[in-house]
C-alpha cells in the first residue's frame, strides 16, 4: 500500500497581523503542538517585504511551505520527504479555490472581507475545500500528482530555504529574509560586472605590450614608406 504522505497542517492567514482565516489538520498523529506554535510564530513573523515563497525545514523530519498572495500567507507543514514542487501546487491550487470561494460568496467586495475580518478563523467553513484537497495531495506517486509534477515548469530551485531556528530564534522577521535576497541578487549582479571587469585587465595585461609594438612598427613603417 502506498503512503499517505497528506500534507499535515495548513493554515491561512492575513500577512498584514498573521490573523488566522481558518486552519486544517490532517487525521494524523505527526502534528505536534510545537509545530503548531511554530506554525504561529511563522504567520505572525511574515511582513510586507517578505519573499513570496519560502520553505523552511524544521524538527522531527517536517518542512514548512508558505506562499503569499493577495495580501495572504497560505501555509502548510509536511513530511521533509514531501516533493517540495507539489506542496507549492498544493498551496497555489489552495489560494485559486479560496480567492474563487470569497468572490462568489462576497463578489467584488471579497478583498474587503480579509482585510476587515476581526475575529480568527472567520472561514472555518473553507476548511471542507482543504480537507478534499489534503486528500487529493496525499500519494506524491499517484497518476494525478506525478502529472501536476510534470507539468509544473516553476523553477522551484529558486525558492528560498530556511531553517526553523534561524526564522524563530533569531528573532528573524521574514521580510528581512526577502531584503536578504533583494541584496544576493544586487551583489551578485556587481560580481558578474567585476568578473567581467578583471577580464579585460587580464587581457590588457597580456595583449597590451604586444599590440602596442604591432602599433609602434606600423607607423615606422608607414614614416619609412610613405611619408
Amino acid at each position: 500500500p502506498t503512503k499517505n504522505m497528506a500534507p499535515l497542517l495548513t493554515s491561512l492567514a492575513r500577512t498584514s497581523d498573521g490573523l488566522q482565516l481558518v486552519s486544517s489538520f490532517a487525521p494524523s498523529q505527526e502534528v505536534l503542538g510545537e509545530h503548531k506554535d511554530q506554525a504561529k510564530q511563522v504567520l505572525r513573523s511574515i511582513g510586507g517585504r517578505s519573499v513570496a515563497k519560502l520553505s523552511i525545514e524544521t524538527t522531527h523530519g517536517k518542512s514548512f511551505h508558505y506562499l503569499i498572495r493577495e495580501g495572504v500567507c497560505y501555509l502548510t507543514l509536511t513530511a521533509s520527504s514531501y516533493p517540495k514542487r507539489l506542496a507549492f501546487l498544493y498551496l497555489d491550487e489552495l489560494a485559486d479555490l479560496f480567492v474563487e470561494n470569497l468572490a462568489r460568496d462576497y463578489g467584488d467586495q471579497w478583498r474587503s472581507q480579509i482585510d476587515t475580518a476581526a475575529r480568527p478563523y472567520q472561514f472555518i467553513k473553507f476548511d471542507q475545500v482543504i480537507q478534499r484537497k489534503q486528500k487529493e495531495y496525499a500519494d506524491p506517486r499517484s497518476r494525478t500528482n506525478t502529472t501536476k509534477i510534470n507539468e509544473d515548469l516553476a523553477d522551484i530551485q529558486s525558492i528560498m530555504r530556511k531553517n526553523i531556528e534561524e526564522v524563530l530564534n533569531r528573532g528573524e522577521k521574514l521580510e528581512n529574509v526577502g531584503q536578504m535576497s533583494g541584496d544576493l541578487v544586487a551583489r551578485s549582479k556587481q560580481f558578474k560586472w567585476g568578473a567581467k571587469k578583471l577580464g579585460w585587465q587580464a587581457m590588457l595585461y597580456q595583449y597590451g605590450p604586444m599590440v602596442a609594438m604591432a602599433v609602434f612598427v606600423l607607423f615606422v613603417l608607414y614614416l619609412k614608406f610613405f611619408w
